[in-house]
């Protein structure tokens, strides 16, 4: 296996064997030229309007970090030209990173997005931003901060749900009707939480809650953020399956970019 078939998978605590790709350990600092391949990693494409994998040119660079620790940036591209800067953290087992096969694997590694790049695919309307904000908060290791955005897409899903329905979000005196009645009459009419766990839809709103409510730390936010994930985006797989609903949300504006609404938890 060469280094650029662990970079071009999703982060690992696991170290894996790679051949080796440098011929002496670089100081602190100092730039190398390495060869391990094209890097290729997949992303949601505005213009060509879909997933594509964005690939590297061979002439990749590394900075030093440590006797362990490597830096490493580059550019990948889509086939239309659409380009995305992507920088690694790759640390070694033990003092090895300039052997002949070192154990490696990717730290860190952060992804600078533009307007014409997404992490997530855009098939989620107005929370395509919201899920890519999730996720990147995920990858920044905010554990808290990935889950805000996950909670924020659960309630705003609902609530545009209930609208599209006829359902009632405010009682007879104007104030918000508490979120687990909202919930329980917009599943038993349109039926949005998965059939899997369609008994836990409040459950899982719960524990959005707690971890934006500090019962958890920032470790576990990111240890619940996947799975937690999982399950609001199967919500949305939900909706976006429902013809019906999914019209009448588009003519109360929900392909308007949502993202910005209600910023604060």
């Amino acid at each position: 296996m060469r280094l650029y078939d662990v970079l071009s998978k999703p982060c690992s605590a696991d170290f894996v064997q790679v051949d080796g790709f440098i011929n002496r350990t670089i100081s602190t600092g100092s730039q190398q030229k390495i060869e391990i391949g094209k890097v290729g990693l997949n992303f949601y494409c505005e213009q060509c309007g879909d997933t594509r994998t964005f690939w590297s040119n061979d002439k990749i660079y590394c900075v030093g970090v440590s006797s362990r620790q490597i830096s490493i940036d580059c550019v990948l591209q889509c086939g239309c030209g659409t380009s995305v800067a992507v920088w690694f953290l790759v640390e070694s087992y033990a003092d090895e990173i300039a052997g002949l096969a070192p154990e490696v694997r990717i730290l860190k590694r952060r992804e600078k997005m533009s307007e014409q790049v997404r992490l997530v695919k855009g098939q989620y309307a107005g929370y395509a931003e919201l899920l890519n904000k999730a996720e990147q908060a995920y990858r920044d290791e905010l554990g808290a901060g990935s889950i805000v955005y996950l909670r924020k897409i659960f309630e705003q899903v609902t609530a545009q749900v209930a609208q599209a329905s006829g359902i009632a979000c405010h009682d007879s005196k104007g104030n918000p009707r508490p979120f687990r009645h909202l919930l329980q009459d917009v599943d038993s009419q349109c039926a949005i939480i998965p059939k899997e766990y369609s008994a836990n839809g409040y459950t899982l709103f719960g524990e959005l809650s707690d971890v934006v409510h500090g019962d958890y730390d920032e470790q576990a936010g990111i240890q619940k953020y996947e799975a937690l994930r999982r399950l609001v985006v199967g919500v949305l797989d939900n909706v976006v399956n429902n013809k019906e609903i999914l019209s009448a949300i588009g003519l109360l504006g929900w392909n308007q970019d949502r993202s910005n609404e209600n910023d604060q938890a």
